[in-house]
This record gives structure tokens, C-alpha cells and sequence, in this order.
């Protein structure tokens, strides 16, 4: 296994005092590839230089309405302008918000109005979603000239990046992060990929770069590892696009996220030429393993994380054997264990954790201490994950909060339990997961009508669809007389998945 410059031999973080991750991500020869760019049936290669000079052009235009430390959105799909509107912000000391293009007006209001941004970048379709809060940027305008931008004298905490993660209860947080986060992404991104930055390697992923997952185990490691990363924004995944853009990029490395190996797998679909696949966000089965050792004729490598800590841990089938039911071994520089209630390490099933001083661990959750404060045990991030250590391996055993995971995405069911609450024809509304074959698990929403109502489930799946995501809508809706409560009017979720649970999937 290779040494980590940021790495000590005792495993610890030694991160430079000055540190800046546009510097990173763009340092390099000028005329190297940085971005391909798959539009319709056209292709646009992007030099580390023009990427620069793209940067240098939005930097400039920032300058003139935002200082160190101001928030700034970014509502753009993958592109080379998505990559420069991130990299132009953390170049002159601001913290970027990158927000999804499928979120509907009330999870981009929360999000604007939680993190208080100055401002959004965006194009001319997210403009027409944001109105006047919006900065519309054309890929034209970025051609003004002007003298270089000076890098930001900014050190590893001081922030960057503030990306909202789903919760249990409430809005959706935001985890900051400092200039180090990338530096804590890059060895469990190289290792995912049996030591990516080979000749001939080129990245991608269809997961959008407006999640942690698109932004930081693709994008940004990619660049700063001097791997050409491929933009190509897919509407809606499907084998045959996905193959296509393999195929017209020359990509040798790809995320993919679990829900699309299983939609490859469904569709019997075999991807030559890959030299790696990544996956993470749930585990995959010994059955998913087995299946890509014929559709690609390699080992897929899985890894683990959240928002508020990633890359932590991975598998690395160039270095050891990938296990059936483990996530992997913890990644160079990341101090993972399973501990008790009382903060000890243990043998047994516990918490999987990361002791404090990990580079790709947040800073805080924005203007939330108690929350921050809530997340550790001691030295101890805690997941929110169960899992056993077995021989250097952690085994994946459950989630212990409520999130749902479907289709890759980690969706929160209080924020859509709070969307459904503004219906004028609900009373009470508990929001769980069921399990699903091919999504891992659906959104299933149990209602308590107000008496004399009357709606469909589909109609509320579509007021939520119309007001938070496409993807984060009920695609069940139960109708009960009562929801189980506490004592204090609180719904009591587990009740409700243990009820979908016995219910299966559809």
C-alpha cells in the first residue's frame, strides 16, 4: 500500500498550515485533461488550463459580491461550470452550498435560508426554479479576461464546503467542512479504485455532484489526482446510457451507486473496459459481488462514509481479498472502530465510529452545536451505523436512526413528514422505509385523514414531488385510523417499520 504525503507512519494527520482546495484540485500541467464534457451527441475535452481560466472568470465576478466566509449556493448539474463555481468559491475564501436540481421550492428555501447564502450560481433553468435570488451564469459570459485570482491564504479548518445531510428530526443539517476535507477524501477514493490516478484511468459516476458522493469520491479527488473526470448529466440512470457514456468517454474507473449495479444487473447488461468499480452507500450481497466479477470482469470495491465523515473506510481488491457482507478496512489516516455505549472499543456488535482528527471529518454542523455535541461519544464521531471489526474488517450490521436509504439517496422522513403536515386534508403523518429489491427501500408514508377528509396517495405523493424532490416522495401511502405515539404526541417510527417491514416489498 502506498504512503500518504498527509499521512504519518503512525497513521495520524499531518496537514500543511496553509492549505486551499482550489489550489489542489487545479495544481498541474495546464494542458493535461481535466474534464470531459458529454452533451447530446457532442463531446468537449476541458484542459486543466481552461478549467483554471473558467475559474479565474467566475473568481473575479464573486469578488465583487462576496468576501471570506460568505455562503454561496451552487444549482448546476455536472458540468465544467459546476466544477468552477465550486473551485472559484473556496479560491477566494468563501464556503460553497451545493443544492440538487431535483429539489423543489421548500428543500431549496430550507437550504438558502438555513445556510443564509449571498447568493446562488446557477444556469438559466435554475434560475427559473430560484427567481431573484438566483445568479444565472452562461457558459459564454465565463470568457472575460482579467489578471490570475489569487489563492485564498486559508489553513485546513478554516471552512469551505457546507453540504446538507437528511435527518431524523427536523431540517435537514449542514455539515461544514474545512480545506482539508479533500485531503481526507483522496486515500479512500485511490484505494476504492485499486490506486487510481493509473495511465489511461479515466473517472465517473452518474450520482450528481450536488451530493458528497458526486462532489468529493469523484470530482474534486479526481482532478487533484490528475484524473480526467467525466461530466455527463443523465435525466434518469438506465444500463444502456450508462454503458454509452462509458463508451464514448473511454472510462476506466466508475462509481456506482447500488441501486444502478442492480439495475445493470436486471438488464443483463455486461460493461467492458473498466479497470475499477466503486460502490458505496449501502453494502452489496455476496450474489451483487459475484455478478461483477462477470459484467466486468473485475472485483467491485466497496467503501463507507456519511456527509458528516466520508471515505472511512474501503475495500481495495489490488492490496487484499474483498469480503461478502464487510465494507471494507479502515482507509489510511482514519482511526475506525466498533464501540460500546460507554465509548470503549469492542469486540462485540456496536457503534461504528472515527476518532476526532480525521481530515474528511466535518467541522461542526452549521450553527448547531448541540447537534454537533450530540454526534460524538467522547473522541467518537458515531455513525449512526451498527457493525462488528472482524480481522481488520468491519462488518455492516444496521442503521440505528430512521433515514431512509432508496436509490442511493439518503432521504430524512421528518422533512417529508413536514411537507405532508401542510396538506389541510392530514391530521398526523408518520414517514418510514419499506423494503424494496431494487431500491433498498421505498417511502412509505402511514396518514391520519382530518375527519371528514378525503385524498388519494397519489395525490399526496405528487404534493410532496411538487414541493421537496422528485425522489423523495411516498411511492406507498397508507391510510390508518392511528398512528402509535409517545406519551408526548411524538409518532413512534419503529413501530411503523416494523409494520412495513412485515409488509415487504411490492
Amino acid at each position: 500500500m502506498p504512503g500518504w504525503p498527509h499521512i504519518t507512519p503512525q497513521g495520524t494527520w499531518a496537514l500543511p498550515a496553509r492549505l486551499n482546495m482550489a489550489a489542489q484540485a487545479l495544481d498541474g500541467p495546464a494542458d493535461g485533461l481535466a474534464i470531459v464534457y458529454l452533451t447530446g451527441d457532442d463531446r468537449r475535452d476541458v484542459t486543466r488550463g481552461a478549467l483554471s481560466e473558467m475559474t479565474d472568470a467566475l473568481a473575479r465576478r464573486l469578488l465583487r459580491r462576496v468576501g471570506p466566509g460568505d455562503r454561496v449556493g451552487v444549482l448546476l448539474s455536472q458540468s465544467p461550470l459546476c466544477a468552477a463555481a465550486h473551485l472559484a468559491i473556496w479560491k477566494i475564501g468563501a464556503i460553497s452550498v451545493p443544492l440538487f436540481k431535483l429539489f423543489q421550492h421548500d428543500a431549496l428555501a430550507s437550504r438558502i435560508g438555513d445556510a443564509d447564502l449571498s447568493f446562488v450560481l446557477t444556469d438559466t433553468e435554475g434560475a427559473a426554479q430560484l427567481g431573484d435570488l438566483a445568479e444565472p451564469l452562461i457558459a459564454s459570459e465565463m470568457g472575460e479576461e482579467g489578471a490570475p485570482v489569487p489563492f485564498a491564504d486559508t489553513g485546513p479548518d478554516d471552512p469551505a464546503v457546507l453540504i446538507y445531510t437528511s435527518g431524523t428530526t427536523g431540517a435537514p443539517k449542514g455539515a461544514l467542512h474545512g480545506h482539508r476535507v479533500l485531503t481526507g477524501h483522496i486515500p479512500g477514493v485511490a484505494l476504492s479504485h485499486d490506486h487510481l490516478g493509473q495511465a489511461g484511468d479515466v473517472l465517473w459516476t452518474p450520482a450528481d455532484w450536488a451530493w458528497i458522493g458526486g462532489l468529493f469520491d469523484v470530482l474534486m479527488p479526481g482532478l487533484a489526482l490528475g484524473v480526467p473526470v467525466v461530466a455527463a448529466r443523465m435525466d434518469k440512470f438506465t444500463p444502456d446510457g450508462a454503458a454509452e457514456i462509458v463508451a464514448r468517454a473511454g472510462v476506466r474507473n466508475v462509481f456506482f451507486p447500488p441501486t444502478a449495479l442492480r439495475m445493470l444487473k436486471a438488464a443483463d447488461l455486461s460493461i467492458p473496459g473498466l479497470r475499477s468499480v466503486a460502490s458505496g452507500g449501502e453494502p452489496l450481497g455476496a450474489e451483487m459481488l459475484d455478478w461483477g466479477r462477470t459484467a466486468f470482469g473485475l472485483v467491485i470495491n466497496e467503501f463507507y462514509g456519511q456527509t458528516e465523515c466520508n471515505m472511512t473506510v474501503s475495500g481495495c481488491a489490488a492490496d487484499y481479498p474483498v469480503r461478502p457482507g464487510a465494507i471494507g478496512k479502515p482507509v489510511p489516516g482514519q482511526d475506525v472502530a466498533v464501540i460500546d455505549a460507554e465509548g470503549a472499543v469492542t469486540d462485540s456488535e456496536g457503534d461504528i465510529a472515527v476518532r476526532r482528527g480525521s481530515a474528511s471529518m466535518m467541522l461542526e454542523y452549521w450553527r448547531k452545536p448541540g447537534a454537533t455535541a450530540d454526534k460524538f461519544r467522547g473522541d467518537w464521531l458515531v455513525t449512526g451505523d451498527r457493525g462488528v471489526m472482524e480481522n481488520g474488517y468491519i462488518r455492516f450490521v444496521g442503521r440505528e436512526d430512521d433515514v431512509i436509504t432508496s436509490a442511493g439517496y439518503r432521504i430524512g422522513p421528518a422533512e417529508i413528514e413536514d411537507c405532508l403536515l401542510t396538506h389541510p386534508s392530514i391530521a398526523t403523518v408518520g414517514v418510514v422505509g419499506k423494503p424494496d429489491a431494487l431500491r433498498t427501500e421505498i417511502v412509505k408514508a402511514y396518514v391520519v385523514l382530518k375527519p371528514g377528509a378525503a385524498v388519494s396517495g397519489v395525490e399526496l405523493s405528487e404534493w410532496v414531488k411538487a414541493r421537496l424532490a422528485s425522489y423523495a416522495y411516498p411511492r406507498e401511502v397508507a391510510f390508518l385510523d392511528t398512528l402509535p405515539m409517545t406519551v408526548t404526541g411524538k409518532v413512534i417510527r419503529k413501530e411503523l417499520k416494523a409494520r412495513a417491514m412485515e409488509e415487504g416489498s411490492t
